[in-house]
């Protein structure tokens, strides 16, 4: 195993689904896996780098789903090089079918030869069997970001931000005020003014944070323009 691939983590046991995570690359790029108990449906979200360290990552879903497992889709949140390394191997390897942002399919194909099946806009609910995600497109990082959350039954969703939500703000958009106007502006109005204060936000490096956590700061980020 790679130095630069963590052991796998099991971050939540939902009575539904449970939900895993992996680090990989230089980069420290978050994967996740979502694995349906009642149907073994599994949803794949950035195959970041090193295919086989993924691959683990979705077997390890064998200790506690209770049917056989079926990878359904692998969704990228965004088009930048370092959530696609290992795209082209993981989908050629399970021949299941990939979605992305509209706006951001294109590069991710010209980057990958990958051409995502499902294209993925605001508003859109990406329902596989036992697995329903709410994208949320969050443009500014990159013209087709994307976030995908899910709502448990009992608890408090969780969304998978990408690139454009850490702890302690919004994505990189390169000083463009234009960008990050638009990244704040959908990140304020698309998440932080629809979802409760104790929505789970799972990066795309790094360590998770809470809506409520990250509330108080909104006018500082917007002040700062970061």
């Amino acid at each position: 195993m790679p130095s630069s691939t963590s052991p796998i983590r099991l971050l939540h046991d939902l009575p539904q689904v449970t939900v895993r995570q992996r680090s990989v690359s230089e980069m420290a790029n978050n994967v996740y896996v979502l694995t349906s108990k009642t149907s073994g449906t599994q949803v794949l979200i950035d195959a970041a780098d090193d295919a086989e360290a993924v691959r683990e990552l979705l077997e390890s879903a064998r200790e506690d789903t209770p049917c056989e497992l079926k990878l359904a889709v692998i969704i990228t949140t965004h088009q930048h090089w370092d959530h696609v390394r290992a795209l082209a191997e993981v989908a050629e390897a399970t021949g299941v079918p990939t979605a992305a942002g509209t706006a951001d399919a294109g590069a991710i194909e010209e980057a990958t030869g990958v051409a995502a099946k499902v294209l993925l806009n605001h508003g859109d609910t990406a329902a596989f069997n036992g697995i329903s995600l709410a994208v949320v497109g969050l443009r500014g990082h990159t013209p087709g970001s994307v976030a995908l959350v899910y709502e448990p039954e009992d608890g408090p969703p969780l969304c998978f931000s990408g690139d454009s939500l850490f702890p302690g703000g919004v994505g990189n958009t390169q000083q463009d005020a234009g960008r990050f106007e638009s990244l704040f502006t959908d990140v304020v109005g698309r998440l932080f003014d629809v979802y409760p204060d104790d929505m789970i936000v799972h990066p795309g490096h790094g360590d998770p944070t809470t809506l409520g956590a990250e509330r108080p700061h909104l006018a500082q980020w917007r002040e700062r323009g970061w």
